[in-house]
This record gives structure tokens, sequence and C-alpha cells, in this order.
């Protein structure tokens, strides 16, 4: 692979690490508890009772609530803070301390985040949600091996969730594991047929082993199901560029400047793709603009004296 492919990729799992889910008020559907399936009757769950009342301790999450809706992340840790305290015994307090962990996390306050998701995890050990939200962090941490291990939890315990194969498989593909990375993309074409995910997960793989023409097939493919990422058609005119299929590259490259127009990577395809038109005037300029959004001006060298 070439250095902007190991790019796109990292970028991808940059995105993981990326999301968090705030739960805005109680009950188990925001957990994303799953049913137990037949054959797992040894595993005992235990969902999250629904207890409403006017009190102070729901004041405060209540509280804490509307705070969350407004973006005011200290406030929100405050009012959660102070419902723990008051009722350190509530069970809803995973719940809580989801929330806590979560607002701690948009405030930078890793630590605190993943101490707290752990002790929610404690008290509801097959909070789906909670699993996911623990993971990105951990990715975010570098703590790679963790993060797959909750990945795998979730995979263990809910056979239709397909958010947690492809992070999986984006995982092994990233250490090198492309057997395993195979195997959770084709798991997702199995399990739901109109998702993305599975072929958005083989395009990667395949462009990692240099498969161009099944790449952009399966870059295809995604986006037909309704992939909306710029990231895949950023992906696919990579392909294209290195297939010859310059015109197909352009319309990629000019589609997902539309959609994220800050990305300096796209502005390093562009450059690219004006190089091998002898645009080099162009392609001056969309190197300075890729520079000017991020891109590290030794990659934007280095891509640009491939041939």
């Amino acid at each position: 692979m070439n250095a902007l492919r190991y790019l796109i990729i990292a970028a991808t799992l940059c995105s993981l690490a990326g999301n968090a889910q705030v739960i805005t008020s109680i009950g188990n559907q925001n957990m994303k508890i799953p049913k137990e399936d037949e054959d797992k009757e040894n595993q005992k769950k235990k969902p999250l009772p629904m207890v409403y009342a006017e009190t102070p301790y729901f004041n405060l999450v209540d509280s804490a609530a509307s705070q969350i809706k407004d973006k005011n992340w200290e406030r929100a840790e405050a009012f959660l803070l102070q419902a723990l305290s008051l009722e350190p015994q509530n069970p809803n307090n995973s719940l809580v301390l989801s929330n806590l962990a979560t607002v701690q996390r948009y405030q930078g306050k890793n630590e605190e985040a993943l101490k707290n998701y752990s002790l929610a995890l404690d008290l509801t050990p097959n909070a789906v949600t909670l699993l996911h939200n623990r993971a990105a962090l951990l990715l975010e941490l570098g703590r790679v091996d963790e993060a797959k291990s909750d990945y795998q939890r979730i995979i263990s315990l809910d056979s239709k969730d397909v958010d947690s194969r492809y992070n999986y498989g984006l995982l092994s593909l990233d250490e090198g594991d492309v057997s395993t990375a195979m195997a959770k993309f084709r798991e997702i074409e199995q399990i739901d047929s109109k998702s993305p995910l599975g072929p958005e997960g083989m395009a990667i793989v395949y462009k990692a082993l240099g498969e161009l023409e099944l790449a952009v097939e399966n870059y295809s493919r995604a986006l037909e199901l309704g992939a909306t990422d710029s990231s895949l058609l950023a992906n696919r005119a990579d392909c294209c560029l290195a297939l010859g299929n310059l015109n197909q590259a352009a319309n990629d490259i000019r589609d997902a400047l539309e959609k994220t127009p800050d990305d300096g990577f796209l502005y390093l395809l562009r450059a690219k793709l004006n190089k091998l038109r002898y645009q080099n005037e162009d392609m001056e300029k969309d190197v300075q603009l890729a520079i000017k959004y991020g891109v590290d001006p030794s990659v934007a060298k280095a891509l640009l004296e491939l041939n």
C-alpha cells in the first residue's frame, strides 16, 4: 500500500474513535441490551428496572439531560455527579454513569470517562451501547487490544450488530490480519445484505491488497446501498487514478469535495489527477490547498513522486 492508502485506513479508524452516544433518558432500549439467544441460556442478563418518579434523583438526571442537549458538558457533569452522590445504589446508575463518562469524554477527561464506562459495565455487563462507547474511547487512547475485546464481546452478545463486526474487521486489517477482516465483513453481508458496511469493508481489504478493480466494485456497491461518507468517494477515486480511469476519479473527487471541502486528502488526490493530466500549475495549487487543510508536506511530496 502507498502512503495515502495507509492514511485513509488510519483516518477510518480515527473516525471510529470519535463516536460516543449520549443517553438522554432512562430506559432499557437506550442501552441496547440484546435479547438472549436460545443457545446462550447460561448467560444471565439483568435488565435495568424502569422506575420513574418525581424525586430529587430524577430531577437531577432530567437537569443533566437538558444540559446535554445544549452541550453544556460541565453543568451536565455536575448534575450527574450529584445524582450519583444522592442515590449511590440506585439501579439506574448504570445509565447515569454512562452519561457521566460521555460528558467527561467531551471535556477531554478521558481517564475519568474510561473509569465510569467501566463502572457502568460492572452494573450492566451486557449493555451493547456502553461497550460501543468504551471501545471507541479505548481506540482514542490507543488501547487497541482492549477495544477489540469490547467489540468481540458485542459480537458474542448480538448476532445482528454489524457495526461491531465492521470495527473489529478494520482493526484486524490494520494489524495485517486480512483473513479475520474479510470474515467479519462477509458476516455483515450475511446478516444484512442491504448494509453498505459489508462491501465497504471488502473494498478496503481489496484496496490494501492492491486488487483495485475489486475495490472499485465494492466501493460502488457500498455507495449504491446508501453509504454517504465522502471517504468512500475518495478511496474509489484513488483506485481509479491508479487504474487510469481519470474521468471517474475526477467525478468522485468533485462529489467528495462538495461534501467535505476542508478535507486535505481530497486536494491531494486532485493534485495527483492534475499531475496525470500534465496540469502542473493546477497540481501545485492543490498541493498547497492540501497542506493548508492539514496534510503533512512530506506526505504530499511522497505521493506526487509516485508514478
